[in-house]
C-alpha cells in the first residue's frame, strides 16, 4: 500500500471532519491501527485543525459581562432575607413551637441565574465550535481545490512530455529524412527544419529560429517536386 497517496488522498481530512460514510470510516480506522504514519496523520490534522480554532476564536464583547452582573444584582435584591423563625407561646400547659414553612423561592432565583448563565456559556461554545468548524471547512474546501489544481496541471504537463516522446521517437525514425532550411540573405539567423517520412510521405516542419506569425497567420510549406 501506498501510504504517502492515501494520506495526500483527501481521505484523512473527511474522517477527521465527519464527512465520511460507513464504508470509509471503517476502512481508515483499521488502518490507523496498522500503519503509524496514518495515525499520525490523523493527529496532526486533528492538531491544526484545534490550533486554527484558537487562533481564530473571537472574545465574547465587553457589554455582554456588564448585561450579567446587572442581571445578577438584581436577582439577588430580590432574594428575601434569612428565614424567620418566630417562637409563640399558647395558654395551655406545653409551649408550642410554630415553625414557618422554608421560603424556596430564592433558590429559585438563583438557580434561574445559574441557568441564564449556564445558556449563555453554552451559546457562546456553541458559535465558538461552529465558527471553528466552518474555517476547517473552507480549509479542506481549499486543500481539494489545490489538488484538483495540482492534478490538471500534471496531467498538462504529462500529455506534453507525452507529445515530446512521440516526436523524437519520430525524428529518429531511419525512415524519416531531415533537411535544413537556412535563411536567406539578410535573414540569415532564421532557420527551420523539414522532416520527410520517405515511406509515408508525410513532411513535418520544425521552426527552429522564425519570427512569431501574426495571429491571423501562419507558416506555409512549398515546395517544387
Amino acid at each position: 500500500m501506498d501510504i504517502q497517496s492515501y494520506i495526500s488522498s483527501g481521505a484523512i481530512e473527511s474522517y477527521v471532519l465527519g464527512l465520511s460514510d460507513a464504508a470509509e470510516i471503517a476502512e481508515i480506522t483499521a488502518l490507523r491501527l496498522e500503519y503509524p504514519q496514518i495515525e499520525a496523520a490523523i493527529l496532526a490534522f486533528e492538531k491544526s485543525i484545534e490550533n486554527q480554532a484558537l487562533k481564530s476564536a473571537s472574545q465574547p464583547v465587553p457589554e455582554m459581562k456588564q448585561v450579567l452582573m446587572n442581571r445578577l444584582k438584581t436577582e439577588f435584591a430580590q432574594i428575601d432575607p434569612a428565614m424567620a423563625v418566630v417562637n409563640t407561646v399558647t395558654p395551655t400547659s406545653s409551649p408550642v413551637i410554630p415553625i414557618n414553612p422554608p421560603n424556596t423561592s430564592g433558590i429559585f432565583k438563583y438557580l434561574s441565574v445559574a441557568a441564564m448563565v449556564l445558556l449563555v456559556a453554552s451559546a457562546g461554545l456553541n458559535f465558538y465550535f461552529y465558527q471553528a468548524f466552518q474555517n476547517a471547512n473552507n480549509r479542506y474546501s481549499a486543500l481539494l481545490i489545490q489538488k484538483n489544481s495540482l492534478e490538471a496541471n500534471m496531467n498538462g504537463v504529462q500529455t506534453k512530455m507525452l507529445d515530446m516522446y512521440q516526436s523524437m521517437q519520430m525524428m529518429g525514425d531511419p525512415a524519416m529524412v531531415k533537411v535544413m532550411l537556412p535563411g536567406t540573405k539578410g535573414k540569415e539567423q532564421n532557420m527551420a527544419t523539414v522532416y520527410w517520412d520517405s515511406k509515408s510521405k508525410d513532411v513535418y516542419l520544425l521552426a527552429n529560429k522564425l519570427p512569431q506569425p501574426q495571429s491571423n497567420y501562419q507558416y506555409q510549406l512549398w515546395a517544387m517536386v
